[in-house]
């Protein structure tokens, strides 16, 4: 396999592997560090790429699985957390700040729901796999993911109800 023929392979997931490692890490240069390792992984092990059957979802489940290590060592005492506001300006300034304050709460919320539904929001929500894909990354069947995905969205949309009507924290 050339370099061409590889890039042609990796490249149209690359941002997707570095949002899941962002959405896991939180700190953008560990997300960096996650997705150059993979990438590096994956070119190490080229010669065995066209025997999967889909890649994006091998290099998305590589990607879990590293972070989850990464998380697990050491070094995860040591991840700066950096949150990014969202930005439109094309909006007034109050609408600015209530998208920017809802978009935080919604990360907040994502980041306190159990680890699978986690996973799962991210993948279907963000990086919007279908339920199979995300099946299989997880190894979990399909009933099960929509579940947890339904369960995750429940919550998601309580706590977010709680804060606007009643400033629940």
């Amino acid at each position: 396999m050339t370099q061409t023929e590889f890039l042609n392979i990796v490249m149209p997931f690359k941002d997707k592997v570095f949002r899941l490692a962002k959405r896991l890490l939180i700190s953008t240069e560990e997300a960096e560090d996650a997705t150059q390792e993979v990438l590096l992984k994956l070119w190490n092990n080229k010669k065995q790429i066209e025997g999967y059957k889909n890649v994006e979802a091998f290099s998305m489940t590589m990607t879990k699985n590293f972070c989850f290590d990464k998380l697990k060592s050491k070094q995860a005492q040591n991840l700066k957390i950096v949150h990014s506001n969202y930005e439109d300006g094309n909006t007034s300034l109050q609408k600015q700040v209530e998208v920017s304050d809802s978009v935080n709460w919604v990360s907040k919320i994502i980041e306190e729901l159990p680890e699978q539904q986690k996973l799962i929001v991210q993948l279907r929500d963000i990086e919007e796999y279908d339920l199979d894909e995300i099946a299989e990354m997880l190894e979990m069947n399909n009933t099960a993911v929509r579940v947890a995905l339904s369960r995750a969205r429940k919550t998601i949309r309580e706590k977010l109800t709680n804060t606007h009507n009643y400033g629940i924290k």
